[in-house]
């Protein structure tokens, strides 16, 4: 005698199928959506226009110039079979409309999403490049050109000279003041360069801020 094999029972991590006593079809729904949306499109041409004019016309002419042995739609009865067909198309054609409308309504929010975070990349992306420059123009501020050294080393010639008395007497005094102006000019340098870093539009990078002499 053959061994009964036992239930087998349904895993909770496994969903249960919808079960239902009556048959319902199946059908692919991006395949029906866009010939709803071809449809949809058609429907909206002057081409339709033309042709539902074109065949309400021929319809109401033989119905009611054709002898009446061959009308099938008579005006005696108001033309019943166009009024029904024109009903008929018109409680199709909304819910196709309606369902084109959705899905592309659709596509316009995956396509505004991805352009706002594209937007979102480029910002991040331009902000980091305006940090960058001014970290730049502000490590360019304090690079020593060739004519300051030039002058630094002139200096320090000139003052070796004086002091060990092979050239002009050394002046305390106007070295002083040649270093004041040089103080003044680097200021006026750094507060150019933070003018200039402020006038950048949306606020892009950050100013450089130099240790400002007092003396």
């Amino acid at each position: 005698m053959a061994e009964r094999r036992p239930a087998r029972r349904a895993r909770l991590d496994t969903p249960l199928e919808a079960r239902s006593a009556i048959p319902r079809p199946h059908y692919d729904p991006e395949a029906f959506g866009r010939v709803s949306e071809r449809i949809a499109r058609f429907l909206g041409t002057a081409r339709f226009l033309v042709y539902l004019t074109l065949f309400v016309i021929v319809w109401l002419l033989w119905n009611t110039l054709a002898p009446e042995s061959l009308q099938f739609d008579p005006k005696r009865l108001n033309y019943t079979l166009l009024t029904l067909l024109l009903s008929l198309q018109a409680s199709y054609a909304a819910p196709l409309i309606l369902l084109a409308q959705n899905r592309q309504a659709d596509r316009d929010r995956v396509s505004q999403e991805e352009d706002r975070a594209q937007n979102a990349r480029l910002q991040a992306d331009v902000e980091y490049l305006s940090r960058e420059v001014a970290s730049l123009r502000s490590a360019v501020g304090e690079v020593a050109t060739r004519d300051f050294l030039r002058d630094q080393l002139r200096e320090l010639t000139d003052e070796l000279a004086a002091r060990s008395g092979d050239g002009p007497d050394y002046d305390p005094e106007a070295r002083g003041r040649r270093a004041d102006r040089e103080r003044k000019a680097e200021r006026k340098k750094r507060r150019e360069l933070r003018t200039e870093e402020q006038a950048v539009p949306g606020g892009l990078g950050e100013p450089f801020v130099g240790d400002d002499d007092s003396g």
